[in-house]
């Protein structure tokens, strides 16, 4: 399994390891890379603040496809749900390599981000088992989104959330993240 570089604990099934190699001005002993890194604390706080998730898979002639959407977090993955003849879906369906990022911030020093990259795990309206995943992530994605429906509607919101979707799961492979706001104001030249 390949070295994950995030906090421990994250995303669970993967691994940590550290980035070799220091930068000039960092403290003895500890490179840049570390000082960004955010711990599982940390990394959950700024998931649950971010709302949009970018997510790249790759085109049939290699050319990487590139979307914005909606998700929600089940058990500690991302998951998220697309018109199931999207691009994405026929894209995820020849090859489940993917990528997402959650990024924030307008300057070097307020930079933050999570990128993953995994496999993508498909769930359907197919008959084989994967209309309950779809409908829990329908719901999932609702409540994080759309707070405002009455109870009394959700139900119904979810089944017009779930009809014609698959729902991506992405089985994380290798997480990086950083937060810039722990450098204490040093820009990418160290001042």
């Amino acid at each position: 399994m390949p070295t994950i570089h995030g906090p421990e604990g994250c995303l669970t099934g993967a691994r940590h390891g550290k980035v070799t190699g220091r930068d000039e001005g960092d403290p003895v002993g500890e490179s840049r890379r570390d000082r960004i890194r955010m711990n599982k604390e940390e990394l959950a706080a700024f998931i649950a603040d971010q709302k949009s998730l970018q997510v790249a898979c790759h085109d049939r002639d290699g050319a990487i496809h590139l979307s914005t959407l909606w998700f929600a977090m089940a058990e500690d993955r991302f998951a998220f749900g697309t018109y199931t003849k999207s691009q994405k879906i026929v894209n995820l369906k020849r090859d489940d390599r993917i990528t997402v990022l959650l990024e924030d911030g307008t300057k070097y020093d307020q930079l933050r981000g999570a990128m993953v990259r995994g496999r993508a795990v498909l769930y359907a309206e197919d008959g084989a088992g994967g209309a309950d995943e779809v409908r829990r992530v329908a719901r999932a994605v609702m409540r994080r989104y759309e707070p405002d429906i009455p109870e009394e509607h959700f139900e119904g919101a979810v089944e017009l959330w779930a009809a014609k979707r698959t729902v991506v799961i992405v089985e994380p492979e290798k997480v990086i993240t950083w937060d810039h706001t722990k450098l204490g104001g040093a820009g990418p030249y160290g001042y």
